[in-house]
């Protein structure tokens, strides 16, 4: 996309986010136009929407602004659907979304995952010892059936009775392509798995925290009591005014200190750095830079 059609689907959502009268404050005003950018241009395949209201008055916002902004036929907005697990919303961009399936289930070297039921936390080295990171997997492998075009239907009747998921209940990707809402509530019926675990592959963090529903408490006392590094990629839009240096949050996660002492330094931060680099460098024209920041936090109170 060309610096002046950019422009112009700016300009489209910035006029979207006014008729939908949504109501957002300024930093979620600000937060969504991110969010959108990044999702459109490939930097991110999946973003979480948590600001701006509550269920279902979100949902209703989003899917009017993507029937606004499709209506005008701009193939920048027209891969955006809004997805709904449970009581989370997000928005996703599906074919970036499907590319970052196959590559998430495609090694088991691509993620990593840290055991938050035991004190303190530990990063696993054998995610098919692990029940919720077992569990992820076969998640992953819904979404892969579902968001995924060349997925053979035979796949899921194979791991049907593992998965306790009747074929019936996957949405088709034809109907994703029609309507602008997909509903994932089913991958999690009856699973231990739990949400922020769901999110941070969804989120697309490279360290996903896993404990299951039993273990919440336990979660959040091994983590809030402990040191952590907030690790955050910052870029800088190219239509933004202002310091040329100042970064802009794209997304941000954390990780127990003792599990990253070198910080940005750390392998899979490095790799995951990289990776991020790659769909920067395809999007220049949108995203003056981009950089990966590292910062000790001390103990504080963790909310899950």
């Amino acid at each position: 996309m060309e610096r002046t059609q950019l422009e112009k689907a700016l300009m489209m959502l910035q006029s979207a986010i006014s008729q939908t009268k949504w109501r957002l404050k300024p930093s979620s005003r600000h937060r969504f136009q991110i969010d959108v950018l990044a999702l459109c241009t490939g930097m991110r395949p999946v973003v979480m929407v948590d600001y701006g209201g509550k269920m279902p008055e979100i949902q209703q916002h989003l899917c009017a602004f993507l029937e606004l902004v499709q209506k005008e036929k701009s193939t920048f907005f027209e891969p955006l659907r809004v997805m709904v697990v449970e009581d989370m919303i997000y928005l996703v961009n599906f074919r970036e979304f499907t590319d970052y399936i196959d590559w998430s289930i495609g090694s088991e070297t691509n993620l990593s995952f840290i055991d938050l039921e035991q004190d303190p936390p530990k990063m696993i080295t054998n995610r098919d010892e692990n029940s919720v990171a077992v569990d992820l997997s076969s998640i992953q492998k819904l979404f892969s059936l579902v968001f995924t075009q060349s997925r053979v239907n035979t796949v899921f009747m194979n791991d049907q009775q593992n998965d306790g998921t009747s074929q019936h209940t996957l949405p088709k990707l034809h109907d994703i392509l029609q309507s602008q809402l997909v509903d994932m509530s089913f991958c999690m019926k009856d699973r231990q798995l739990t949400i922020p675990t769901l999110n941070g592959w969804l989120l697309g963090y490279p360290v996903v925290y896993l404990f299951r529903k039993d273990y919440i408490t336990d979660a959040i006392c091994n983590l809030s009591t402990k040191s952590l590094h907030l690790f955050k990629v910052l870029v800088r839009r190219n239509d933004t005014c202002g310091d040329p240096s100042q970064g802009e949050e794209l997304m941000s996660f954390s990780v127990p200190y003792d599990l990253s002492m070198d910080g940005g330094n750390e392998p899979w931060a490095e790799a995951f750095l990289l990776r991020m680099k790659a769909k920067w460098e395809r999007c220049k024209h949108a995203w003056r830079f981009l950089k990966l920041e590292a910062v000790q936090c001390y103990p504080q109170a963790i909310a899950f």
